[in-house]
């Protein structure tokens, strides 16, 4: 017996990369070397590390 009903997508993750990557190339189209570690080094996430308190 199939199902019938289909789930409602709240968020879909696939169209959300293909868009971003889009956006990227888009971006980055033309860009040379230097300019292409500039873009990347502006634009990347950082890195949250948790606070590591020493201990006398």
């Amino acid at each position: 017996m199939k199902t019938t009903d289909k789930k409602i997508k709240e968020f879909d993750t696939v169209q959300t990369f293909r868009e971003i990557k889009d956006e990227i190339s888009k971006d980055i189209q033309g860009m040379n070397f230097e300019q292409l570690n500039e873009y990347l080094n502006k634009t990347k996430l950082k890195q949250k590390l948790p606070d590591i308190k020493a201990e006398p």
